[in-house]
């Protein structure tokens, strides 16, 4: 079985700037960085799933053409669970292959640890899971794994036929627009997302770092807000799927994702098929995000000791 997510690389567009920018966001994110080397950086979540940012002329890009051009994710690591399953999908011995976007698929063992980790129990009406305690209060998020990618691309039929053959299962779609892909039948809604949009050329999306609940994703998105860097769209919710969700410009390509609470599918899961609008793919969002300080929108009025407290405006 396809498990999930072991690994990502991204290749940096090659200036010293982006260079430190991308070491600087990663750690803000809540990665731990492992190793700083000539043109490579490795970066970990708490599950182990790893971070490689590269210099776009390291020796382990060689001979590869980028999906897109400057910064941008390089490669996909898949971890399974056996050595069958490996043997399985090993093409006369080969374990890595490019997608039709040209981004680097490779599968190995899974590297990735069990972690010991509950999110917060919600106490829904009837269904009360969290007594005398309080929901916890995140001043940063850490990451427990990546969770999701997803790609924009010009030959969605051949990609899903890509993905399906290598055992990866359809959740949900948009008709000729969107397909949600999950890499075994019982799991998260979704390991990959393949979105076509009229005149949009392949490329990355973004790539979704699971945490532990939604207030996780709140609070690692205020600390993001904190340190400066910009929100693309959230706080939200998707209907598609249920996730809450946050995110932000990425140094190293597209967008990334903070992404809690999805909904959970077995094989008993039928399809749904869906016209894309707004509400399908948020039910709920702010714009611009929060400020950190704040809390609220940016420059919204907000002083005291309560948010219900305006600063003076002149």
């Amino acid at each position: 079985m396809i498990e999930g997510i072991d690994s990502i690389t991204y290749s940096t567009d090659g200036t010293a700037e982006n260079w430190a920018a991308s070491k600087k966001f990663f750690l803000d994110w809540g990665l731990v960085l492992l190793s700083e080397s000539d043109g490579e950086l490795i970066f970990e979540t708490l599950n182990g799933s790893r971070v490689l940012v590269l210099a776009p002329d390291h020796k382990a890009l060689l001979g590869t053409i980028p999906m897109e051009s400057g910064a941008t994710l390089r490669e996909v690591v898949w971890g399974v669970t056996s050595q069958a399953t490996l043997n399985k999908l090993s093409e006369g011995g080969i374990l890595e292959r490019l997608d039709p976007h040209g981004l680097r698929v490779r599968f190995q063992l899974s590297q990735k640890r069990t972690v010991n980790l509950q999110g917060s129990p919600s106490n829904a009406w009837g269904d009360v899971r969290r007594v005398d305690a309080p929901s916890p209060v995140y001043e940063r998020a850490v990451p427990i794994e990546i969770g999701h990618v997803v790609l924009f691309t010009d030959c969605l039929a051949d990609a899903v036929a890509f993905y399906e053959r290598l055992g990866f299962t359809v959740s949900d779609q948009y008709p000729n627009r969107g397909v949600f892909l999950r890499c075994s039948k019982t799991g998260g809604h979704h390991d990959v997302f393949l979105l076509q949009v009229p005149n949009k050329p392949k490329g990355v999306n973004h790539v979704a770092f699971t945490v532990r609940d939604i207030h996780e994703v709140f609070g690692g998105g205020l600390a993001m807000s904190r340190a400066g860097w910009k929100t693309q769209l959230g706080p939200g919710r998707h209907p598609i799927s249920s996730a809450y969700f946050w995110y932000f410009e990425c140094p190293v390509g597209g967008l990334i994702e903070y992404n809690a609470d999805e909904d959970h599918l077995t094989p008993a899961w039928q399809p749904r098929e869906f016209e894309p609008s707004p509400t399908r793919f948020a039910e709920w969002a702010i714009d611009g995000g929060l400020d950190g300080h704040t809390r609220r929108q940016p420059n919204a009025l907000a002083g005291g000791k309560f948010l219900t407290e305006k600063r003076d405006s002149k």
